[in-house]
């Protein structure tokens, strides 16, 4: 297949996707529903790694696409309140309670990336294989591993993470930088405090802010807090552009320490306790971006795209990551079912996509550093 021709006669385009997490197995299953026999998906992690995620809000376009895979809200939605209510916190004790709606369904990472996986062929999800370059091999783009493979694609689809080794390649220039505070999270196995169904957002003071909701088997909170890069890297043990990610072997005891006095000092009694009570605990910093001017590139007569947190990490008080990563996907698999069914132009279906989904991706990485700043949170200003 040649860039800005018709598919040939009978001959699928061989796609690779790059990432195993929510928005690759999205794109694969959409693309394989939409007719294309030819996709794998490359995770960098052994299928053995332990995995596992916090909540994630999905707004209506988003479910929209999971239910025409055929994958019913009850699967991955546990808990169907679409209530946000905000309580503002003086001296421990709530002080002024509003409440919003929610324009659609709380779930968690693991529950969606089961129901995702489960439904993937065991010949597409290919484990372990971490990507190290992307070269050309007679004008087809091809992917290297760090175990010495290789793999050629007429189309390889980057969606692996904050950390992407595709933006690394493709866009180099663009580099995370740390925003100045730190979202600890913990999913404690205790039943969630009187009458916890709704997501509960509780704002003591600037510069925190705690958010609680109730998860399978008890609640999950997420509790952001100031931290400079130095402290970062004493509590977590590696800079927080590189651990992008702390998992629960990162926290140290220290790291412990400064969630724990932080919510006796700040949070209503009954919520300090469930933190206390948080055995296992992960922690995400809080990171920045330059916005993407693209999200196509050429690579031979083959093309390389990125999508979702690795085109463009947003700050999780935006609640876009999934649901861009969702979105751009079926906007993608769109795209190539013009070309392959069709005869669309490739490049230009593709630069279509790009223009459709590109400022929705820029617009939440704008609106990220406007939320910190209201909140107090951080050391990065809003951009302009």
């Amino acid at each position: 297949m040649t860039s800005g021709t018709k598919p040939a006669s009978g001959r699928q385009p061989t796609i690779a996707v790059v990432g195993g997490s929510i928005t690759g197995p999205v794109t694969a299953l959409l693309l394989l529903q939409a007719g294309f026999d030819d996709v794998t998906v490359f995770e960098a992690a052994p299928a053995s790694a332990p995995l596992g995620g916090g909540l994630i809000g999905l707004e209506h376009p988003a479910l929209d696409v999971l239910d025409r895979l055929g994958i019913d809200q009850r699967e991955f939605v546990t808990h169907d309140s679409e209530a946000i209510v905000e309580m503002s916190i003086r001296d421990r004790r709530p002080a002024e309670t509003i409440r919003r709606t929610y324009p659609g369904r709380n779930t968690t990472w693991t529950l969606l990336h089961q129901a995702l996986t489960r439904r993937l062929p065991a010949r597409v999800l290919q484990t372990g294989m971490k990507v190290t370059a992307l070269t050309e091999r007679a004008g087809q783009p091809v992917l290297r591993f760090r175990d010495g493979h290789t793999a050629a694609a007429d189309l390889v689809v980057f969606a692996d993470g904050r950390s992407s080794t595709g933006r690394r390649l493709l866009d180099s220039e663009r580099t995370l930088r740390y925003a100045g505070y730190v979202a600890h999270r913990g999913i404690a196995d205790i039943t969630p405090p009187a009458g916890l169904r709704d997501f509960l957002r509780l704002q003591p003071c600037p510069g925190v802010q705690f958010n609680l909701a109730p998860v399978p088997g008890g609640c999950d909170w997420t509790f952001y807090l100031d931290c400079t890069s130095g402290e970062y890297t004493r509590r977590f043990g590696a800079d927080p552009t590189r651990r992008v990610f702390a998992l629960p072997r990162h926290v140290s005891p220290a790291a412990r320490a400064h969630v724990d006095t932080h919510a006796d000092l700040l949070l209503p009694a009954e919520h300090a306790a469930l933190v206390r009570a948080t055995s296992t605990r992960m922690a995400v910093p809080v990171l920045d971006i330059t916005p993407p001017n693209r999200m196509v590139w050429p690579v031979g007569a083959g093309h390389a795209v990125l999508l979702g947190d690795a085109l463009a990490p947003v700050r999780p008080h935006t609640a876009r990551g999934a649901n861009n990563g969702i979105e751009q996907a079926a906007g993608l698999a769109a795209a190539l079912t013009q070309h392959r069914k069709y005869a669309a132009d490739l490049p230009a279906a593709l630069h279509g996509w790009q223009r459709r989904h590109l400022p929705a991706a820029v617009a939440a990485l704008h609106r990220g550093p406007v939320i910190g700043h209201r909140l107090g949170l951080g050391t990065h200003q809003p951009t302009p």
